[in-house]
């Protein structure tokens, strides 16, 4: 398999065949991302596709499911898309489910119905990092869309048939912001009310703008505490049909996971106990927490 520079995938997407489809983001301004920036966007010869996807005929089943990388590669058009996709299901006939990250800019740039043709062809799932349901703090940190788009993203999947998952992130608001972000949020989540959810926590990488910002005093991470206080207001104050949330990514101090809204009185049990001790041996220790 063809791979260029670093290759990131949604952790649910562990045991997935990782085909490479674009190279980089984009968009590529989010302001906490350091993920994409020693790349250049660009798209990968088809022919270099279909051979990934030949070599991966050649080796078997050793996969059920398949990721598009890189960073946004639905933002590819869907004359470009559909022959990857055909390609998949023709080919890799044991592959079940392909997954793609998405964002409201590839969404949008595409009809309900180009989105129906992705999905008759293999598309599942797109995983849809928004981040924050304020628009101050998507402002803040560039990340190219707002929230009126972001309902209209989980709208256009849910008409196409195509599962959503949506990302989070505690703190990404900076202490001035903290308040207004864990709030917007989860009237957002709300609204979109996707299936899948993650809350995912910030961490200031050296050399992204993030990071400049708060060598500026423009920007100051909250606390872990406050940090969990804005996830006890998203699940709090969040209103969802049936969603699968977590917060057990690797940058989180408290792994968590249930399904909402029938876990909510215990997931919000188990964060009050924990927020009224402030008792830092509860938490992840940094060693051990990631990207």
């Amino acid at each position: 398999m063809d791979y260029i520079g670093r290759i990131f995938r949604p952790p649910s997407e562990a045991r997935s065949l990782l085909l490479q489809v674009t190279v980089g983001c984009s968009h590529n301004r989010c302001a906490y991302c350091d993920m994409y920036r020693d790349k250049r966007f660009k798209v990968k010869p088809v022919e270099r596709v279909m051979a990934d996807i030949d070599e991966a005929a050649r080796l078997g089943p050793a996969h059920d499911k398949l990721f598009l990388c890189d960073g946004d590669a639905l933002i590819l058009s869907t004359k470009r898309l559909l022959p990857i996709l055909e390609a998949v299901g023709e080919k890799l006939p044991w592959i079940r489910r392909v997954g793609v990250y998405g964002d409201t800019r590839s969404v949008g740039n595409k009809s309900v119905a180009e989105l129906k043709e992705l999905a008759d062809a293999g598309l599942g799932i797109v995983y849809h990092g928004f981040e924050s349901g304020d628009d101050e703090v998507l402002k803040l940190i560039d990340k190219g869309g707002t929230r009126d788009e972001c309902i209209e993203t989980a709208t256009k999947l849910r008409e196409a048939g195509i599962d959503h998952s949506v990302m989070v992130l505690l703190g990404v608001g900076g202490e001035r912001l903290s308040e207004q972000h864990a709030t917007a949020t989860a009237s957002l989540l709300s609204s979109m009310d996707p299936a899948y959810a993650g809350a995912l926590t910030t961490t200031i990488v050296p050399g992204t703008p993030l990071a400049e910002m708060g060598a500026r005093g423009d920007f100051k991470l909250p606390g872990k505490f406050r940090m969990l206080e804005e996830l006890r207001t998203i699940v709090a104050e969040s209103e969802f049909t049936r969603c699968r949330f977590s917060s057990n990514h690797a940058s989180n101090y408290l792994p968590l996971r249930s399904t909402l809204p029938d876990d909510k009185d215990e997931m919000l049990a188990v964060l009050d106990l924990v927020l009224a001790r402030r008792d830092e041996r509860i938490l992840k220790p940094e060693h051990h927490r990631g990207l």
